[in-house]
């Protein structure tokens, strides 16, 4: 019953459902924000999510050992916790951690084949079978598109939802229809995608592509201090 009331009050089902619908397996989202703004806050509680839902999470850092990775988890489920007067909230992060495996790489060592065979060495000794797939830290201001078609065959072999933490930059005009540059050239191979932009002391969750908030909530937002997303409807 826990875990499916910290289901039932995930703001995220704000964007037009429940969280695990947003991305059908197989497709890509992705979370764009300058530096230190936010992106990995986001993306592991939309994984948090997926483990209380008992789906696996394989998440792959390029830019952070796995002790900070894992903080990052155990952090944003404290103060979920904490927020929700969670009983027995260790107990229940405990029930989770099955669901999450954490994988690093160098960034200049990072190559779809590489993960291929770590990610099939774990699923043939049935180690870890995972259901959604993060990447945080994969730089997008070079060409990414050949790497990015090589791990969507991946993804739909597996049946793998893959969430992308896109690094902008505040000095880049956006391209075409107000989409950052980063994303531009590689728009077509993704079905979701968030925007955090800092607003004054706040920082907004937008919607640029295959989501849309619902109509009860016209703000979404990323609470500065504890990083949680929170409904804040006008």
């Amino acid at each position: 019953m826990i875990k499916t009331d910290l289901n039932l009050r995930n703001p995220l089902r704000c964007l037009g459902g429940p969280a695990e619908e947003v991305l059908a397996p197989g497709q890509f989202g992705c979370v764009l924000a300058r530096a230190g703004v936010g992106k990995t806050a986001l993306m592991v509680q939309i994984a948090l999510n997926a483990m209380l839902n008992a789906r696996n999470v394989l998440h792959v850092s390029l830019n952070q050992p796995v002790n900070k990775a894992s903080l990052w988890y155990q952090n944003l489920f404290a103060h979920i916790a904490s927020d929700l007067a969670v009983p027995q909230s260790g107990q229940v992060w405990e029930s989770l951690l099955p669901h999450r495996f954490i994988m690093t790489f160098r960034t200049d060592g990072f190559s779809v084949p590489r993960l291929e065979e770590r990610l099939g060495d774990l699923i043939e000794q049935n180690i870890f079978i995972p259901r959604m797939l993060i990447v945080d830290g994969l730089s997008f201001d070079e060409p990414v598109r050949e790497m990015l078609s090589e791990l969507k065959k991946i993804a739909r072999l597996h049946g793998l939802q893959v969430w992308f933490s896109i690094r902008t930059h505040r000095h880049e005009d956006p391209g075409p229809g107000g989409v950052p540059k980063q994303l531009a050239d590689v728009d077509d191979l993704f079905a979701v995608a968030l925007q955090l932009l800092p607003v004054g002391q706040e920082i907004h969750v937008v919607p640029l592509k295959g989501v849309s908030l619902t109509p009860e909530h016209s703000r979404l937002v990323l609470d500065p201090t504890t990083m949680l997303v929170k409904n804040a409807s006008a």
